[in-house]
C-alpha cells in the first residue's frame, strides 16, 4: 500500500503552554479516502483539524510532540496559505461567508492567485455549480441572505475552488436539518467517488457520518481510541452506547 495522504503520528496539543488538548492522538488518510473523526463535544475533534490545518497558532495553540505529515510533508513547515496550495483546504466549522458579498463573490475569495486564467476559473465555478445547483441559483444573492444549509454549501464550494486532494470539514451537519445534511453529504461522496478528494470529516453526527466514511477514528477525552472500517464500527454497541446513552467506547480486542 502507497504511503497515507495525511499521517497524524501520535501529537500532543497544548493551549496556552500548558491546557492539554490532546495526547496521542493518531490517525491516517489514505489517498481517495472518506475518513470520519468522530466523538463528544470536547474530544478534541476541531482542534485536531486545526492541527492538521496549521491554525493553531491563532488560538495560541501548539502541537508539542508527535507531527502531522501531508504528502509526506510536514505540515507544522507550511502556513495555511501554502497547505492549500499544496492541495489541503479546509472548511473550518462556522462557514464564514462575507454576509455582504454574493455567493459567487465569496466563492472567488478561495480563488488561488497563482492560477490566473480565465477560462480556469470559469472551468472552477461550473464545477462546483455542478456539485451544489443551489449555489447557481443564488451566485448573486447576498450571502447573509441565503440560508444555514446554502451558506456551508458555500462554504465547501469556496475550498473547492482551489482544487484540493483532501479537504478537511468541521461540523458540516451543525445547525442544519436532517434532509439538508444528507444532501451535502451525498454531493461529498460524490466528489469523493467522480474526483478522488479524499475527506476527513469531524463530526458528533456518528449516524451520517459513519453512512458515507469508508474508516473512522473515534476520540474521547483528547485521546484516539478506536479506528476501524466504518461498517464495522456501525455494528458495535459501545459506539452506539456511546453517541446516544451513557458509556465508554471499548478498545479493539487484542
Amino acid at each position: 500500500m502507497s504511503a497515507p495522504l495525511l499521517q497524524i503520528e501520535a501529537i500532543e496539543v497544548r493551549y496556552q503552554g500548558a491546557l492539554l488538548a490532546l495526547e496521542e492522538v493518531s490517525l491516517e488518510v489514505q489517498a481517495g479516502e472518506i475518513h470520519a473523526l468522530l466523538g463528544a463535544n470536547g474530544a478534541g475533534r476541531s482542534t485536531t483539524l486545526k492541527a492538521v490545518s496549521n491554525l493553531l497558532a491563532a488560538q495560541r495553540g501548539q502541537v508539542r510532540a508527535g507531527r502531522i505529515l501531508f504528502d509526506g510533508r510536514e505540515v507544522a513547515r507550511s502556513s495555511p496559505a501554502e497547505l492549500v496550495r499544496q492541495g489541503l483546504a479546509q472548511v473550518l466549522e462556522g462557514r464564514h461567508c462575507f454576509a455582504s458579498l454574493t455567493v459567487e463573490e465569496n466563492l472567488l475569495t478561495g480563488w488561488p492567485a497563482h492560477f490566473t486564467r480565465r477560462a480556469v476559473l470559469r472551468a472552477a465555478l461550473d464545477r462546483i455549480y455542478a456539485f451544489f445547483p443551489q449555489l447557481h441559483q443564488r451566485r448573486r444573492s447576498l450571502a447573509g441572505l441565503c440560508s444555514g444549509g446554502e451558506q456551508q454549501m458555500l462554504a465547501i464550494g469556496r475550498a473547492l475552488i482551489s482544487r484540493p486532494r483532501l479537504l478537511v470539514l468541521d461540523e458540516p451537519s451543525m445547525g442544519l436539518a436532517p434532509k439538508v445534511v444528507a444532501d451535502i453529504f451525498a454531493q461529498l461522496s460524490r466528489l469523493n467517488r467522480e474526483e478522488g478528494v479524499a475527506l476527513l470529516v469531524a463530526e458528533q453526527n456518528s449516524a451520517v457520518a459513519l453512512q458515507y466514511a469508508h474508516r473512522a477514528t473515534v476520540l474521547e477525552h483528547g485521546r484516539s481510541v478506536l479506528s476501524d472500517q466504518a461498517p464495522a464500527l456501525r455494528e458495535r454497541a459501545d459506539i452506539q452506547s456511546f453517541y446516544f446513552g451513557e458509556g465508554r467506547v471499548l478498545q479493539a480486542a487484542a
